[in-house]
């Protein structure tokens, strides 16, 4: 891998104000698959590689333990079962990818490995699965879980999950489909085999009773960042999503993600990191240091708050006036929820020791939830110097998952009217094949 990558985060570009940011689509509001199918026309045109929706099924309600303040400031909802619209953007589209996520901790493998087949069949091989260990209890309680699995649990479930799934996807050989006019033989019935699956959580007999796709399995994607969820992903994903918040940060991913990669025998120099990021790009710096201001006036301290609460899965609505680091982190670990994100961040860079006021904490938490803490600002030709210094120092294997706070579609836009051309002139992006390909080929040749 000699260039990069870039894919657009799509999940929340209709929340958090940003539907009403100037800038967003008129008559066009979420969730209307014609403001996506543009969006994928403009992608494709434009040389991205993969348009990725993540997921949630629970309002937020963690903060105070009501999900009013998601309500009422749309917080990470509405949120919508995003295949139907991926279905859509891919018959307008013939080269840009579609990354779906859905959840090993509430989803049977098999319903997943048979969407995602016929995902694969529809959008000629351009799919990409996320798997999530999900730490959201609004999520859980819609499952019939009163509380969240164990960490430990929900990873050792998701590594057999992805074992189902990739069974199943292989239960029926590539060739063995006859479609044989004369004889009127379909298949032959030697390459269509059971799994007999019996595992800790799941019993799945197979075969999957489903033609084999394109890429035959979907790209994997994983973005766990803790060590059990680093060591889940070197076990299978061909594809990682990191979080880029700091470089020292970004580098000691990477190299923990090598580690185990080497360990599980696996090639690290196959597998790529694709950094999440936001940007907002202008056709110069004050214009968009003026767009990231009308960005930032659209949060509240409630939707900041909520925000927090909600990705964590720990009610900082309980803090006290001030606190040690490291304490908090331990109460979220005991209660099953997300120790990485703001808190992980502050651990690293501050320590465990370090005391810490409840006003200062938030202060904190506006740059997180915000997205302040690594968000890009600024023309192309500076934001595409970061991105090439980033991709060098870490690895050069992968690229970016930009997400836009800005409005939607404007910007995203500039992403694709902006930077990638300049990036393009620079010979920073991943050379691409003439023709069709799979997701695959594009992603991980």
């Amino acid at each position: 891998m000699t260039g990069m990558h870039l894919a657009l985060d799509l999940s929340f570009s209709h929340t958090e104000g940003r539907w009403a940011i100037p800038g967003s689509f008129v008559g066009r509001e979420f969730p209307d698959v014609r403001a996506y199918m543009e969006l994928a026309q403009m992608a494709d045109r434009g040389g991205v590689d993969l348009l990725f929706f993540g997921d949630g099924s629970g309002i937020p309600s963690t903060w105070q333990g009501s999900r009013d303040g998601a309500v009422e400031w749309g917080v990470q909802w509405p949120r919508h079962d995003m295949s139907p619209v991926i279905a859509a953007m891919s018959t307008v589209t013939e080269r840009v990818g579609f990354g779906l996520t859905y959840s090993s901790t509430f989803m049977h493998p098999f319903y997943v490995a048979r969407l995602l087949n016929s995902l694969d069949h529809v959008t000629s091989g351009r799919i990409a699965f996320n798997v999530v260990a999900s730490t959201r209890l609004a999520d859980a309680q819609n499952y019939g879980y009163d509380q969240l699995l164990e960490h430990e649990l929900r990873y050792e479930r998701m590594e057999e999950f992805i074992g189902v799934c990739k069974a199943l996807w292989r239960s029926v050989e590539p060739d063995a489909i006859l479609r044989d006019r004369e004889t009127r033989r379909f298949a032959d019935p030697t390459k269509v085999h059971p799994i007999d699956h019996h595992g800790r959580f799941f019993d799945v007999a197979g075969p999957l009773a489903s033609v084999p796709s394109p890429q035959i399995e979907p790209v994997l994607v994983q973005a766990g960042a803790s060590p059990r969820g680093i060591q889940a992903s070197a076990s299978f994903a061909d594809l990682v999503f990191g979080f880029g918040t700091s470089l020292a940060g970004m580098q000691r991913h990477r190299s923990l993600l090598d580690e185990q990669l080497t360990a599980q025998g696996r090639d690290a120099q196959a597998v790529g990191i694709l950094w999440d990021l936001q940007a907002v790009i202008g056709a110069t710096e004050e214009e968009a240091q003026n767009r990231k201001q009308t960005i930032l006036d659209a949060w509240t301290p409630e939707m900041v708050a909520v925000s927090l609460s909600h990705n964590s899965g720990y009610d900082f609505s309980t803090l006290p006036d001030k606190f040690r680091l490291g304490d908090l982190r331990e109460s979220i670990i005991a209660a099953q929820a997300s120790p990485a994100g703001l808190v992980g961040t502050l651990v690293q860079e501050l320590g465990e020791d370090h005391l810490i006021t409840n006003e200062d904490f938030f202060s904190h938490g506006w740059a997180a939830a915000t997205g302040v803490d690594h968000m890009l600002v600024g023309s192309a030709t500076a934001i595409a110097d970061e991105l090439e210094e980033t991709f060098a120092a870490t690895g050069s294997r992968g690229g970016f998952m930009i997400s836009s706070p800005s409005a939607f579609p404007s910007g995203f836009a500039a992403v694709v009217e902006l930077l990638i051309p300049e990036l393009e002139r620079r010979g920073a992006m991943a050379e691409r094949a003439p023709g069709p390909q799979t997701l695959r080929q594009t992603l991980c040749a």
